[in-house]
């Protein structure tokens, strides 16, 4: 059933907007709060963190909870975190407020895309997936850079307003139009985390992590990046955050086609972008046109970040699909975490030109656990055919 699929693609919208429409606005707010840059990543890093630590057992204790239900409660927290937001609360209580709807995060992706696979023929299941998970492109073409584009307009807390309006569109969807899904049976965290011992499985994790790492680098300080080290201005940004976007929406098609074929291959393409484009931004000076075709490359490759990370990890479980998809959502915001992080120190020492650095060294990091990983597979196949008769 479509609607149920476009119900929780608008509820990630939602969501998307809450976690990265933050970082177009990490300027404003640190200067509202008169804190270094550094420490307004907090925002994104301890959201993030959060899911990390948090994912798979949050998911499997709400494995039984009814769908619609579930739905409804965790899109009610991203509300209620922007309207506290756009409040212009104390730093810490902004942290927290931040903080609380990252619980429900996983469980969110998890129940949409659970109740749109159930709701669909068979033959519909990836298709069905694939609309769920469209919202995080969406989200990244179109409300992040608007929420970027108001607080240039207006302020940084208009940002927050406009997140809360888009988290209750998504809420009164799912009232409205969401039908009362049948709870799903409880998972065994015994039986899959067997994975969990396996080599291969281990290194394709490290991969995952070093890999979002990698990018977030960068990505977390984007605006920062591009007012300091461009000069460009709120509104500037906004529209570079919109050429950015547009650029990830052909990418994401073309490493899903290609994954299929060349899994490694395409990840470690998609992967060496961390290496060289934003070098390549700063070193093209202020042009608009230039940098607007600089930054569209970059989110080309930025985009399928994700959905590289995630193959390449669920392809080391096929046994375990389920259980390595909720890790790779773990592990892809334990690597936003860690880049967000290091970067940060990078930039308290260097400036935030030197960011690029750190996420070229994640870059290299996560090739050399590819080839890693490489080897212990080769391995494992001369192993077997050694024992096979």
């Amino acid at each position: 059933m479509k609607k149920t699929a476009y119900i929780g693609c608008l509820g990630l919208i939602g969501i998307i907007t809450t976690e990265f429409g933050v970082i177009g606005i990490l300027p404003q707010i640190a200067e509202h709060y008169q804190i270094p840059i550094e420490k307004a990543g907090w925002l994104l890093s301890a959201f993030a963190m959060v899911i990390a630590l948090g994912g798979p057992a949050m998911t499997l204790l709400f494995s039984r909870v009814n769908r619609k239900l579930i739905m409804s409660l965790a899109i009610g927290m991203f509300i209620i975190t922007g309207v506290v937001s756009a409040l212009a609360p104390p730093f810490w209580l902004l942290l927290t407020v931040r903080v609380l709807p990252a619980i429900l995060h996983p469980v969110f992706v998890s129940t949409a895309i659970a109740a749109a696979i159930q709701a669909a023929p068979p033959k519909e299941a990836t298709r069905m997936m694939g609309i769920v998970l469209g919202g995080i492109a969406i989200a990244m073409v179109t409300t992040v850079p608007f929420a970027t584009w108001l607080a240039g307009r207006i302020n940084w807390k208009a940002a927050f307003w406009a997140q809360s309006a888009i988290s209750l569109t998504a809420l009164l969807a799912i009232l409205i139009g969401l039908p009362q899904i049948p709870k799903g049976e409880k998972e065994s965290l015994g039986s899959q985390a067997a994975i969990l011992r396996d080599p291969v499985f281990v290194t394709s994790s490290i991969v995952n992590v070093l890999l979002i790492a990698a990018w977030f680098c960068t990505y977390s300080y984007f605006a920062d990046f591009l007012g300091k080290v461009k000069g460009m201005d709120e509104e500037r940004i906004s529209y570079m955050l919109m050429v950015f976007g547009l650029a990830g929406i052909p990418a994401n098609w073309i490493a899903g086609r290609w994954l299929g074929k060349q899994l490694s291959l395409t990840t470690a393409v998609f992967l060496a972008g961390a290496l060289f484009i934003p070098f390549m931004s700063i070193a093209v000076g202020g042009g608009i046109v230039v940098n607007a075709v600089v930054l569209a490359l970059w989110g080309f490759f930025y985009a399928p970040c994700y959905l590289t990370a995630a193959a390449y990890l669920t392809s080391a479980a096929p046994g375990a699909v389920a259980f390595a998809n909720t890790l790779a959502i773990s592990y892809g915001n334990l690597g936003i975490t860690v880049g967000t992080t290091v970067s940060g120190w990078v930039i308290a020492q260097y400036g935030i030109a030197a960011a690029p650095w750190a996420g070229a060294a994640f870059g290299i990091a996560a090739l050399v656990a590819m080839a890693l990983r490489s080897q212990l597979v080769a391995r494992r196949e001369i192993r077997r055919s050694c024992i096979a008769p």
